[in-house]
């Protein structure tokens, strides 16, 4: 039987690298401790099988030291003011699985004529928050006044996400991989990104994340655009970043969703801040988190008392959207995780036979043709 020669610190590297269950992995492959001591080595199909299940490229164990896999974006994200030092698999994927749609669709866009969008990189931090917040809010069509046709926040984050489409933003939106269930994003290691470009921009928002958070989270990477950058991103209305940037981007965001000027005229003195979530959220059709945020930014409570009412209404959120979780429509969330505006120009181009069934499949995360015919139909091409 042919054993291939593996570095030991190799099989330990993906291990630490994918961050799964330890015990598990031991259990489906029994010999990798003793792969991991160097005592015994992997046969190809054993190797194979061990990448498979850590999601790291097959090549990269014939290296003779693990390598360095820095995101291909600017990263936001601190800990502790420190940047985080390695990113997960999941996070590695997806990034790189946006890019690819965003080349795609930047193609797509200049073959038909789409002229660039003047908002991407309009604006910089010289712009007040209160002035950045304005534009983006006449750009999206999202005033307080829109929202208010709306019947709940959850519904209003749903026309947030339209409005981006509209103006030429792929907005994409998911808790996994692709379609790859057994393959979570973590919202402690990220919220969001933003890839900027003046013919594709393109925001991602982890679906994982609480749907309470998802508006800010938004409105964050939204704003980002408009700066003309890309980054990513791991803040949210109870976060004070440090970064100059990313402290600016949550200003425009809690700006946009929640003018204080609005905000300050609707407070009523001595009202419990139960009560003040309440009506103010169903007033902005916002979720409590960011009526929260702008309790903060108003000087109504200290930090202390933010930070306690945040996680716990966060905790009360998160019981909610959990008991009503179901299995939901296989084809909505699939034009949700790659947006509505990149899924309708990738079928239409892959019915004109301009691009590969294979590679639409690939960008969509599905495998078959049938799949693709019955998404074409959900998004009313006849197929």
């Amino acid at each position: 039987m042919t054993r291939v020669a593996i570095q030991p610190e190799m099989f330990r590297w993906a291990r630490d690298r994918a961050r799964l269950d330890n015990l598990a992995l031991m259990a489906r492959f029994p010999r990798l401790a003793a792969w991991e001591a160097g005592e015994t080595q992997p046969t190809l199909r054993q190797l194979e099988d061990y990448a498979r299940a850590t999601h790291a490229p097959v090549g990269y164990f014939f290296l003779p030291e693990p390598p360095a896999e820095p995101l291909p974006i600017p990263d936001f994200r601190t800990v502790a003011d420190r940047v985080i030092a390695r990113p997960s698999p999941n996070l590695l994927d997806m990034v790189y699985a946006c890019q690819q749609r965003q080349d795609w669709y930047r193609d797509h866009a200049q073959v038909t004529g789409q002229s660039p969008l003047a908002f991407v990189g309009s604006l910089t931090l010289a712009t007040s928050p209160v002035e950045a917040a304005a534009q983006l809010r006449e750009a999206l069509d999202f005033s307080v006044e829109e929202r208010r046709a709306c019947a709940t926040w959850t519904e209003a984050l749903r026309r947030f996400i339209e409005q981006a489409d509209r103006i030429g933003v792929m907005v994409m939106v998911s808790g996994v991989v692709l379609n790859n269930n057994t393959r979570p994003l973590d919202p402690q290691e990220f919220r969001g990104f933003a890839l900027s470009d003046a013919l594709a921009p393109l925001v991602f928002i982890n679906g994982a994340d609480s749907k309470a958070a998802q508006m800010f989270t938004l409105a964050h990477e939204l704003a980002h655009l408009w700066l003309g950058q890309t980054a990513l991103s791991d803040v949210s209305a109870d976060v004070v970043p440090s970064n100059a940037t990313e402290v600016w981007c949550n200003q425009v965001a809690a700006e946009l969703l929640v003018p204080m000027g609005s905000f300050r005229a609707e407070l009523v003195a001595d009202e419990p801040i139960g009560a003040t979530l309440k009506r103010l959220a169903r007033h902005f059709k916002v979720s409590s988190l960011v009526i929260l945020r702008r309790l903060l930014d108003a000087g109504n409570i200290d930090r202390a008392a933010f930070f306690a009412a945040y996680r716990a209404e966060l905790a009360r959120l998160r019981e909610i959207e959990a008991s009503g979780t179901g299995g939901g429509d296989f084809y909505r969330t699939t034009a949700s995780r790659v947006s509505k505006r990149f899924a309708r120009a990738l079928v239409e181009s892959t019915l004109e036979g301009r691009t590969l069934f294979r590679d639409a499949f690939h960008m969509l995360g599905i495998a078959k043709t049938s799949t693709f015919n019955e998404f074409g139909r959900s998004l009313g091409y006849p197929v």
